[in-house]
């Protein structure tokens, strides 16, 4: 339906018609479902590639399958201006995670297009591949593939329900998967001087605001996560044990988890960023009204600007539990912890946006992403990486995403007036 477009759209109907179009192409029983490197995000990147030809762009794929779409600038030795997102999603999600900044860039070019502007250097819109890990249990796959950064063991993942691996599935879309574990980029980094994403806040911050509805991100959290944490006490008959007999691993369990968020309030009372989730809690196959429950597994989810203050969480986690073991009778097994470090944003870059939406009169406020995004394997690649957000209603990874179109609007402003501002 690339022959809807047209340069008589102002922004906000050329937005709207890319997310309707696109929400329409990949509805799902509930919400949108986009798997990455699958046939429907495949089709939407054609969909989307064909508003870049109507916009006379310079449309390339690189060896990770992800699509770069240039409007070339006057100067095209300079390094480019890239800002762009992921075209995936999680399964029956909302339509913004990854489309708002894909079509904040677009609206960007647009809007160039239409007012027979030319920046001083290229300006690229860059539509990422696979950036959710919910079909294959990997995030991040086309950034990290750009880089050369994927592994063998990730290529042989295998995808939640087809049993098919990640390997398979890259091929299958022309790319070959091997040469993204080599470690060496498959484009060439210095050619990027900045990469802003813009995205919707995946949190309630901005759209419990009145008049400040966008964001600029100070640095992306870290985290270390247990994927199963399992309390073993003794199983027994809930009306012929007394209390002082029993080894009940719920108890446990739940007064290991308040004793944390005490802790949790303590660190954020003394200034520490920090965010604590427990996400899954199961009981045995075997647990039913009348028994004492004698197992009971949970997840856990740390998450801070700063490794130091959530390793020294975690250290405090696996210290209570040997002390509640001790107390209660029951034992604590954690599985092995996985890390994610922190990504720190480009000051510099930071500060720019800051200095344009000043310019531009747009209200901004600094916050944290607790959430990862593509952002962060680009930044810890050397690129000079920002990131903006705007508010979103009804929270993120689920069918009931609303993000306003108003708020959408301000942020691909502010955007835009970045490319403009950089080389002032």
């Amino acid at each position: 339906m690339t022959e809807q477009y047209s340069l008589d759209l102002d922004e906000a109907q050329f937005a709207k018609m890319l997310f309707d179009h696109v929400r329409e192409m990949s509805k799902d029983v509930a919400g949108v479902t986009r798997q990455g490197y699958g046939p429907l995000e495949t089709q939407v990147l054609e969909y989307l590639k064909g508003i870049g030809g109507k916009l006379d762009l310079d449309i390339q794929t690189d060896l990770a399958g992800n699509v770069w779409m240039t409007l070339p600038g006057t100067d095209r030795t300079l390094p480019a201006f890239v800002s762009g997102s992921h075209a995936d999603s999680v399964p029956q999600g909302g339509n913004y995670d990854g489309l708002a900044g894909i079509v904040a860039a677009l609206c960007a070019a647009h809007w160039m297009r239409r007012h027979h502007y030319t920046p001083k250097r290229d300006f690229t819109v860059l539509m990422m591949r696979c950036e959710e890990s919910s079909f294959f249990g990997k995030a991040y796959v086309g950034s990290l593939g750009m880089m050369g950064k994927l592994t063998a063991a990730d290529l042989a993942l295998k995808h939640r329900s087809t049993g098919e691996t990640l390997g398979e599935c890259i091929r299958s879309c022309g790319v070959d998967p091997e040469r993204l574990t080599t470690g060496e980029p498959v484009i060439d980094p210095k050619r990027i001087a900045a990469f802003v994403e813009l995205h919707i806040e995946q949190g309630p911050t901005l759209t419990s605001q009145t008049l400040t509805r966008t964001g600029i991100v100070t640095g992306i959290r870290g985290n270390i996560r247990h994927k199963n944490v399992k309390v073993l006490g003794e199983t027994a008959h809930s009306g012929a044990v007394n209390k002082e007999y029993r080894h009940d691993a719920v108890m446990a369990a739940a007064r290991l988890i308040s004793r944390m968020e005490d802790r949790w309030q303590a660190r954020l009372d003394a200034g520490d960023d920090l965010v604590f989730t427990v996400g899954v809690i199961k009981t045995a196959p075997t647990a039913a009204i009348s028994v004492i429950p004698g197992e009971v597994s949970f997840t856990v989810d740390m998450r801070s600007l700063s490794m130091d203050t959530v390793k020294a969480f975690h250290e405090d986690l696996l210290a209570t539990a040997r002390s509640l073991a001790a107390e209660r009778g029951v034992r604590f097994e954690f599985d092995t912890p996985l890390y994610t470090q922190p990504a720190h944003v480009d000051a510099s870059l930071a500060n720019r946006l800051e200095a344009s939406a000043k310019r531009a009169s747009i209200p901004v406020m600094r916050l944290a992403s607790g959430a990862g995004h593509d952002s962060a394997v680009l930044g810890n690649c050397g690129i000079p990486v920002a990131m903006i957000f705007v508010a979103n209603q009804k929270g993120s990874h689920n069918p009931h995403e609303a993000m306003e179109l108003e708020d959408f609007i301000k942020g691909a402003e502010l955007l835009r007036h970045a490319v403009e501002d950089f080389d002032l």
